[in-house]
């Protein structure tokens, strides 16, 4: 290489320095937890599968040394990479030649030991492929690498899937990734595609290194670095550093070396390295609920309709219409005028008796067994309920609100069917005036008896003769008149009375039935909002809280 050669400094200035991002770490994978809890099985199975992946590797990776800073030289077949690590490393550690691919698993190399033997246990980095530096040219001081844990990784074009598997691995995982181009074949569509679209939003935590430069003229490697920067930002990598080596002449090598010192002593990139890939997956977590802000309660017209609907479901109305026939049924078996129902027996109304077994049956059903509320209505009110307050979201969380108001449907049945049995106290009850009524009624009746009975006497001992009569009034046929007028007035009136309870049961069994359908709406309302409302509701509440912990884990807030 010519001394004409652009220095690294002349392209690029690196820098690694600490990013204010990197204090809220902690707090953002706080709110990441909290987001898996909140999202398990309502979004997307794939990104709550990766944000685990990194809540488990950031508790690894943080509880492992923060002395060491693990980066990986990752590149394709023939661009000197394990060339470079080997000239970064001063000695021949990673086996370099003709043949490809040369390294077939991970290499590691470590600046200071004492901590890096669990971090290499977690890396499952190969005992006999571990080499750690610590002579005396490694030392503490200006440019030193102490702390460094550098890999070499496989190629990542390589045909064998193992070794593409590996590199994915560590690509992963790496705190500061360095990616070795050919200047030949930097524009190569598949590390483009698989991995630099990938680390979009990396760019702190990732470094360009253009080996080989060696086999370009001075302004050929000028044209090669703006390209490549054209390509990686068009990719959405703002801002790439961008390095120039040779590892076969050494140049840029030095450059290089500082780049890596000054990222090792800032002891950033491990927290950069996980901001960063929180980052990116918030950004995904963003794209699961809209912009508007939902309700976080169902409004009352909602819940009204829902509460109508399942009670016209559940056949509250003919209910209701049942119990204000048995209720006058059973009202004129108290409270109708004796003599009028014993005359009614003497010729029996057969329809009477079938209205009121079919009544008794009706209510029997309804009171004793679950509702057999027709299926399609009771679907039709639950998605009523819903659809109103997920217009909003986004498509996941609009099944799982849906799913929230069906989660008890099974149950709906049964609880409709315990509105109903509630009202049986208050149907079973009997009004004091009825009992009021029929006493008034049965003295009637005793005063109609005495009266005939004293209209026989006078017969017997006044007209007939039959003997002496024991009071002399008993054979007194002159107030036989007004004995006989006491018996139709008696009779009048117990026939007026009986016609006065029927038009005050008319009216009654109006008012009974409207406040027993009151009763069984009440408790189907009320059901109704604890097996629909309430569960939609704290589905909402979830995912209002989904909100909050997507916006504290993207500013690091504690909420």
């Amino acid at each position: 290489m010519t001394a004409t050669t652009p220095p690294v400094s002349s392209l690029e200035e690196p820098e690694f320095a600490p990013r204010s991002t990197a204090s809220g770490l902690s707090a953002r994978l706080d709110a990441l937890d909290r987001l898996v809890a909140l999202g398990d099985g309502r979004v997307d199975r794939a990104l709550m599968a990766d944000a685990s992946r990194l809540l488990a590797r950031a508790g690894e990776r943080l509880r492992l040394s923060g002395e060491h800073t693990v980066v990986a030289l990752a590149g394709g077949t023939g661009s000197g990479k394990s060339s470079l690590f080997n000239a970064v490393c001063g000695l021949e550690l990673s086996p370099t030649g003709i043949r490809r691919p040369m390294t077939s698993s991970a290499h590691a190399c470590v600046w200071g030991l004492e901590g890096a033997g669990p971090l290499l246990e977690w890396l499952e980095i190969d005992p006999r492929h571990r080499y750690a530096r610590a002579s005396a040219l490694d030392a503490d001081g200006a440019g030193s690498l102490q702390g460094l844990l550098l890999l070499d990784l496989p190629d990542h074009d390589s045909i064998r899937a193992a070794h593409l598997a590996e590199v994915d691995k560590y690509v992963s995982v790496a705190d500061l990734i360095i990616w070795v181009l050919d200047p030949q074949k930097y524009a190569d569509f598949a590390v483009h595609r698989r991995y630099f679209e990938k680390l979009s939003g990396h760019t702190g935590v990732t470094l360009i290194v253009l080996n080989q430069i060696d086999r370009l003229e001075p302004e050929e490697v000028s044209e090669c670095v703006k390209d490549l920067r054209r390509l990686l930002e068009a990719e959405g990598m703002g801002g790439p550093v961008i390095l120039t080596t040779s590892a076969k002449t050494g140049t840029g090598v030095e450059g290089f070396r500082e780049v890596l010192a000054d990222a090792v002593a800032a002891r950033q990139a491990r927290l950069e390295r996980l901001v960063a890939d929180i980052d990116r997956l918030v950004n995904r977590f963003e794209s699961q609920y809209g912009d508007a802000d939902p309700a976080s309660t169902v409004d009352e017209r909602r819940t009204a309709a829902l509460a109508e609907a399942l009670s016209d479901a559940a056949g509250v109305p003919a209910v209701a219409e049942s119990m204000e026939s048995a209720y006058s049924l059973r009202a004129l078996d108290y409270v109708g005028w004796p003599v009028g129902r014993l005359v009614a027996r003497l010729h029996s109304d057969p329809l009477r008796r079938m209205r009121l077994g079919e009544l008794r049956q009706e209510l029997r059903a309804a009171f004793t067994t679950p509702v057999n509320a027709q299926q399609a209505h009771v679907d039709n009110a639950l998605q009523e309920v819903t659809e109103g307050v997920i217009r909003d979201l986004p498509p996941s969380w609009q099944r799982s609100v849906r799913d929230a108001g069906r989660s008890q449907a099974e149950e709906l049945p049964e609880a409709l069917g315990n509105a109903l049995r509630e009202v049986v106290p208050s149907f079973n009850q009997v009004p004091a005036w009825w009992w009021f009524v029929r006493a008034w009624q049965y003295l009637l009746i005793a005063a109609t008896v005495l009266g005939v009975v004293w209209l026989g006497a006078i017969l017997a001992y006044g007209v007939v003769k039959l003997g002496d009569p024991p009071l002399r009034l008993v054979g007194d046929t002159s107030v036989a008149p007004y004995v006989g007028l006491l018996v139709v007035c008696t009779l009048g009136l117990g026939a007026f009375t009986g016609s006065a309870a029927r038009n005050m049961i008319a009216l009654s069994s109006v008012r009974h039935s409207e406040r027993l359908e009151e009763q069984m709406r009440a408790g189907i309302s009320t059901a109704a909002k604890s097996l629909v409302i309430e569960p939609v509701e704290r589905e909402l509440a979830v995912y209002r809280s989904f909100r909050e912990e997507v916006s504290a884990a993207v500013h690091g807030l504690v909420p």
